[in-house]
């Protein structure tokens, strides 16, 4: 079964479209017991209101990919979820094969790609390696920080059509093209999010980061046509996150 097909397996047994961002500041090395404490702790809490959990550097660091974090993995995955390591992997081939390689050996279901590097020698390996594995590749179209525009949002000269376009309209494209099982495009920007899913339509699912400290809204996300939608400190930090989760999840059955 494809990661996409698992995704909405997920989502539909769980009753949710939320993935967890399991982010948290920045604590001294000594105190790495205490983050994977309060890690495995959120998912504890929250896991009956998600469908998948998303991993950033932020636990990698401290933790160690074969230590704490595949730990985290095994908790995430046994709760009947999905985890996806937010890598951004942006390098050459071999060395985005290999990353790839010794995160799924970690047991990640996915992992997050920046198209920029293209496709020969860059993400070609990466695709080729998760499908063997029946595993998935989530590409970056358009992040939901404010700088974003300086990137994703450039106007470029598109080698295939000949003509100016817009960066993430290019990304959108070839997430198309390359068979990818995801793109990100912030929740921060839901005019973004429409148009690119007119170009994707249901062949490939939108997940939105930016919900609540950023500033982005779910409700917008969702109308705009976001699939997933990826949510961190506003559980992450919560007083009560099983809370806080619980309470993000009604809202949205409510829309």
């Amino acid at each position: 079964m494809s990661f996409k097909a698992k995704m909405q397996d997920s989502s539909k047994s769980k009753g949710s479209n939320i993935v967890l961002a399991l982010d948290f500041p920045f604590e001294a090395p000594e105190n790495r017991n205490k983050v994977l404490a309060k890690a495995l702790s959120v998912l504890k809490a929250v896991h009956p209101y998600i469908c998948a959990v998303k991993i950033n550097h932020h636990l990698v660091l401290p933790l160690g990919t074969f230590d704490g974090v595949q730990q985290l993995v095994e908790q995430i995955r046994g709760q009947g979820l999905l985890a996806i390591m937010d890598a951004k992997i942006n390098d050459i081939g071999s060395t985005n094969q290999v990353i790839a390689d010794y995160y799924y050996a970690a047991g990640f279901d996915a992992l997050i790609a920046n198209p920029f590097v293209g496709w020969e020698e860059g993400l070609k390996p990466l695709f080729e390696a998760s499908k063997k594995l029946n595993r998935g590749v989530i590409l970056l179209c358009y992040m939901s920080h404010k700088g974003a525009c300086e990137g994703y949002g450039q106007t470029v000269f598109d080698l295939e059509t000949g003509e100016k376009t817009l960066q993430y309209i290019v990304f959108a494209k070839k997430a198309l093209k390359w068979g990818a099982d995801g793109v990100v495009v912030g929740a921060t920007y839901p005019q973004k999010i429409a148009e690119i899913k007119k170009i994707l339509g249901e062949k490939v699912p939108i997940y939105s980061p930016g919900i609540g400290v950023q500033g982005g809204a779910a409700e917008w996300a969702l109308e705009a046509g976001a699939n997933y939608l990826i949510v961190g400190r506003e559980i992450t930090l919560a007083e009560d996150p099983a809370q806080a989760a619980r309470k993000l999840l009604a809202s949205l059955k409510c829309t």
